[in-house]
């Protein structure tokens, strides 16, 4: 029987929904009325290489088995969905839409499933290691997770990596790394069967009798998802500078040995959560993957392009660090950067005295 799944982000979201449609569930994705009507006309795309081939593969959603339709967030009732998909990146979540939107799938009591680098409140309070109560300053707006219930949210490790190409229109998604996405099992049980049939319908799905990549495994470790956190850190967040950000690759290993010291800190800090040794990442096997990643991350071209708001990832370590008793320099320098970028961007976007009642400073954030 096929799935309701509710997809909230038609960017890194499309990469998800492509999966559960070609394993024969229906997908709902919500995004912008622009978006939502390009796709509703023309479906979604996603290019990636298939095991064993050079050339890329474009799969079109409508040429797949499930059923995917797009809306805006206002034209969504999440009662009858049986899972919910959190794909946006975190700011977007304290638009009043959005926030809405949240409210609805929290009283309906969807299991939901979040791709966000920056985990949802709700899953981090059910690390009895964490002060939740301490972490909120790190959240644009820590209240809009108050509805959702902790054992009805997860937290899966967004891995695999993906960029919507410049020259190509907002349906299209490139997958550059074709790594798995490792979720946590749901507190609430009943609805980790339906994660586990989802994960397994996903493995069976075939592409002209060639397996295709991007696998869902469920884990019953509530921290395996944890292992994301020191590669973001070591990575994504060091691709920013106070000017044209570098890419992850040349963050990573420009200096190697400051890299191990600072993805080694975060290890450390997720172990002292809960996380077991064989749930992380060796340095070495990150550090080789991110040879491959030629561009920098969403975080830091989102704050390059003028975003007033971006996944605040690095103070979320920091306060967490805190807690810990554990630390780091550059870690401090990359919050005390990240804040300088977003207050240059804001102060930018103030209004004048000229045109105040017409134009007024918003939160902009760039999709992954």
């Amino acid at each position: 029987m096929a799935y309701r799944i509710l997809v909230l982000g038609a960017s890194y979201g499309s990469l998800f929904a492509t999966k559960c449609l070609m394993a024969g569930h229906d997908v709902t994705l919500v995004c912008r009325a622009a978006t939502s009507a390009l796709i509703n006309s023309a479906g979604t795309t996603v290019c990636m290489v298939l095991k064993g081939e050079s050339a890329s593969r474009y799969i079109n959603s409508i040429d797949l088995p499930g059923r995917l339709v797009a809306c805006t967030p206002g034209e969504v009732e999440p009662a009858g969905y049986d899972l919910v998909v959190l794909a946006m990146q975190e700011p977007h979540y304290a638009a009043a839409p959005i926030a809405q939107l949240l409210r609805r799938i929290g009283t309906a009591h969807v299991p939901c499933l979040s791709l966000m680098n920056m985990p949802p409140l709700p899953y981090l309070k059910r690390l009895v290691a964490l002060d939740t109560q301490r972490l909120g300053s790190a959240y644009t707006d820590p209240r809009v997770w108050e509805p959702l219930d902790p054992q009805y949210v997860t937290l899966c490790s967004p891995d695999p990596q993906t960029s919507r190409p410049a020259d190509k229109p907002a349906n299209v998604l490139h997958v550059s790394l074709a790594t798995n996405f490792k979720a946590a099992e749901l507190q609430y049980q009943p609805a980790n069967l339906k994660l586990m049939t989802l994960a397994a319908d996903i493995d069976k799905v075939r592409l002209h009798e060639l397996d295709v990549p991007v696998k869902l495994r469920v884990h019953a470790s509530p921290t395996v998802p944890l292992a994301k956190w020191p590669m973001l850190m070591t990575g994504n967040y060091r691709c920013i500078t106070g000017g044209t950000p570098i890419s992850i690759r040349d963050a990573v290993h420009a200096n190697l040995d400051l890299s191990r010291k600072i993805y080694t800190l975060i290890g450390a800090i997720a172990a002292r959560i809960g996380a077991q040794p064989d749930e992380l990442v060796p340095f070495e096997k990150y550090a080789a993957a991110a040879e491959q990643l030629v561009k920098p991350s969403s975080v830091a071209r989102a704050l390059a392009a003028g975003a007033t708001a971006v996944e605040r990832v690095d103070k979320l370590m920091q306060l967490i660090g805190h807690q810990m008793a554990l630390g780091h320099p550059n870690i401090d320098r990359t919050v005390a950067l990240i804040d300088a970028n977003l207050a240059r961007n804001a102060s930018s976007k103030m209004p004048s005295r000229d045109d105040a009642p017409t134009r007024y400073a918003h939160v902009k954030v760039l999709e992954s």
